[in-house]
């Protein structure tokens, strides 16, 4: 089993809802998994971040096109990062990646990108139809 095993995927009709976790090995370095985030990749499109957490401090980050919709949160007793999806659109379809990296990549000044973090799930699937 790798560092960060995702579940929670599924099929959902437009406007539901989705609770997808990652579980993150007890074993991961914390000082190299401080950033948490989901991504995602649709067929044909490139891989996009959907939200962070700061492990440390909660702070949280959004793109644009899931704000308002979409809430990460974090277990921290148990080791388990969540995102909550709510009013689910067609084109939220894609699979879903949940991602570590260093805390820095948590800080204001940063955008979400792949190579920012170093540990990846294998990703579940979210397929929303209308």
């Amino acid at each position: 089993q790798g560092e960060l095993v995702e579940s929670g995927g599924g099929s959902v009709q437009a406007g539901g809802s989705l609770r997808l976790s990652c579980a993150v090995s007890r074993y991961t370095s914390t000082s190299s998994t401080g950033c948490m985030g989901w991504f995602r990749q649709a067929p044909g499109k490139e891989r996009e971040g959907v939200a962070r957490i700061s492990r440390g401090d909660g702070r949280t980050y959004y793109a644009d096109s899931v704000k308002g919709r979409f809430t990460i949160a974090q277990d921290s007793a148990s080791n388990t990062l969540y995102l909550q999806m709510n009013s689910l659109k067609p084109e939220d379809t894609a699979m879903y990646y949940c991602a570590a990296g260093a805390p820095l990549f948590c800080s204001g000044g940063y955008s979400m990108e792949s190579w920012m973090y170093a540990y990846w799930g294998q990703g579940t699937q979210v397929t929303v139809s209308s």
